[in-house]
């Protein structure tokens, strides 16, 4: 998750001297008032997209099969909704809620199921408990001389996790970027009615030929619990990565060739400054020079006390109406990542971590970052930049995969709207703009449909549900084109409520098959939960929530002035681009 955790140009000032300090790891996302009983579930980021709180009765830690076999019989027999939670929990949506009444299901977490089971370095594949974290995933594989051919580019994910909701990298190339596409072999513990060899619960092997793989590979957590997962892997290579900033006149039209020709190549746009950064990423030989490494400035360690500045800073500009204000600070922040290689190392002696470019290195160490969650507790002295144990920074995402075809003119579009309001993304800015990542189309049922550009978005997120943000509209414009204009599928993920509106009819026929595996591997439902049923268009669930104020959250679009903020002048209107969609706009900023 590329956008988490962006930091200032005053925290990169102290970051160039902390980065090496320890830093407090992020807090548990279950926790209990009575021992493993009476317990609360939240995500990594402290709130879910509605700011509900997820009550459950208890939480099961197995530590191998055996045990997971068994905490599933037990529920299963009771009849108890459940969900598997991961370590870290970095999704934005109530995945990892259970459904039916509050307080009473079961979360289980994979935290101690991370070990790997085998590697068989002639073959090149991999058999892993799902819930090792990606980095020890990496770092296992490379002492085998072995690559994970694709990743995320944010490490605080279990494999289990991020398979689960489509993570992926940047690539056209072969099968693409999504992690889910080199899974050759799954096991999964699902639920049963009636007891099979004394369990109220089965164990699923999936082969890579068998057809219900493609829809254990991208399920949400509905199928069951992965319990082990097998993966094809590669000959460990080098990247080698170049930062190129160009103007972004007429750029829309290099995205497809760019992809095609870029193995590992994605794209940064700065909308307000008018800027693109295309990262020129190329493998070569292991053999090559170079012992570079990929630190991301914004997942490093940083001082509590600059997150707190620096979030206190945006909110100020938000109360005071100072978009400008956001422009100087993100123009600075921008530049100086640049200037530092955005978080790249060339571990070439020099006291300089960043002595330009290339920068070469192995996969394993190119291929994604996270320093914030690798160190002792400092009492958090130090955090990730959006852990909520500190006043830290908070935020929406919206990401959502554009067909390759229409993505230049969705990006027409939006500099439609920068054009009309030249200060109105600047705020998103400060969060790594526009970050625009290649991925395939994919065979998975719930994988995307075609080749694409994923873009992410980051923006503010008020504290107050009901306090409207700087350029509303226009941020909401941009998410309701690129979702229904342009037809585009949502990251599973992230995004807010408004992202999986309709989601289902997106997908067509290859729902209907992943529903029908659903049923079969878990025909009582209970791993659904309201909100995955809210996603399939099942048991007259549904995501939106109408209320005074839903539209600011995007729990709903707004079709009355009371889904905005009328008393703070923000009404109900339609876009300026797109006049099909409905945002909330200051009564000044027409």
């Amino acid at each position: 998750m590329f956008s988490v955790g962006a930091v200032s140009a005053f925290a990169l000032v102290f970051l160039s001297i902390f980065s090496s300090v320890s830093c407090s790891p992020p807090g548990p996302v279950v926790t209990c008032s009575s021992g493993n009983n009476n317990c609360t579930v939240t995500n990594g980021y402290g709130a879910f997209p509605d700011r509900s709180i997820c009550r459950v009765a208890s939480v099961a830690y197995p530590s191998n099969e055996t045990q997971l076999l068994e905490v599933v019989s037990n529920a299963s027999k009771k009849k108890q909704k459940m969900k598997a939670v991961t370590v870290y929990s970095h999704s934005i949506p109530k995945l990892s809620c259970p459904g039916g009444p509050s307080g009473a299901g079961l979360v289980i977490s994979t935290m101690r199921m991370n070990k790997t089971v085998s590697v068989d370095t002639r073959t090149g594949r991999m058999t892993v408990e799902a819930g090792i974290k990606l980095r020890s995933l990496i770092d296992s594989a490379a002492l085998y001389g072995l690559a994970v051919p694709h990743s995320p580019y944010w490490q605080g994910m279990t494999l289990g996790g991020l398979i689960s909701t489509g993570s992926h990298g940047s690539s056209l190339f072969g099968k693409g970027s999504a992690v889910h596409e080199y899974v050759v072999g799954m096991r999964l513990v699902v639920p049963t009615s009636e007891p099979v060899d004394g369990y109220y619960a089965r164990i699923v092997n999936l082969g890579e030929d068998d057809p219900d793989i493609l829809a254990a590979k991208v399920s949400l957590g509905v199928l069951g619990v992965i319990s082990q997962v097998t993966l094809q892997l590669e000959p460990m290579f080098k990247r080698n990565i170049t930062n190129r900033v160009e103007k972004d006149k007429g750029f829309e039209g290099n995205i497809t060739s760019f992809g095609a020709t870029t193995q590992h190549g994605d794209i940064t746009w700065y909308p307000s400054m008018g800027e693109v950064v295309y990262r020129d990423d190329f493998r070569v030989p292991v053999t090559t020079p170079g012992k570079g490494e990929n630190d991301f400035t914004g997942f490093r360690s940083q001082l509590s006390l600059v997150i707190a500045s620096t979030r206190a800073l945006e909110k100020s500009l938000e109360a005071t109406s100072n978009p400008g204000g956001k422009c100087v600070q993100s123009k600075l922040q921008v530049l100086t990542l640049l200037e530092t290689g955005m978080g790249l190392k060339n571990n070439d002696g020099s006291l300089l971590e960043f002595t330009g470019y290339p920068v070469i290195g192995n996969q394993s160490r190119m291929q994604t970052s996270g320093s914030c969650l690798n160190s002792n507790n400092d009492l958090l002295f130090t955090a990730c930049g959006w852990d909520p144990q500190i006043v830290a920074l908070f935020y929406h995402q919206t990401t959502v995969s554009i067909d390759l075809a229409n993505v230049s003119n969705f990006i027409a579009d939006v500099k439609k709207l920068r054009d009309m309001f030249p200060q109105a993304l600047c705020g998103t800015e400060l969060y790594s703009g526009f970050l625009m990542r290649y991925v395939r189309n994919s065979t998975a049922y719930l994988g995307k449909t075609k080749d694409s550009l994923d873009i992410d978005i980051t923006y503010y997120r008020s504290r107050d549900p009901n306090k409207p943000r700087l350029y509303e509209d226009i941020l909401e414009e941009i998410e309701q084109m690129a979702l229904f204009k342009y037809n585009g599928l949502p990251h599973w993920g992230k995004n807010r409520n408004v992202g999986f509106f309709g989601v289902r009819a997106k997908f067509g026929a290859k729902v209907d098959k992943f529903v029908e595996v659903m049923r079969r591997f878990d025909p009582q439902g209970l791993f659904s939960s309201e909100w995955t049923d809210g996603i399939f268009g099942l048991n007259g669930s549904d995501l939106e929530i109408v209320k005074k104020g839903c539209a600011l959250e995007g729990l709903c679009i707004c079709s009355l002035d009371e889904h905005c903020a009328p008393k703070e002048d923000y009404f109900c209107r339609p876009g300026l681009v797109y006049p099909q969609a409905r945002v909330c706009r200051k009564a000044n900023d027409s």
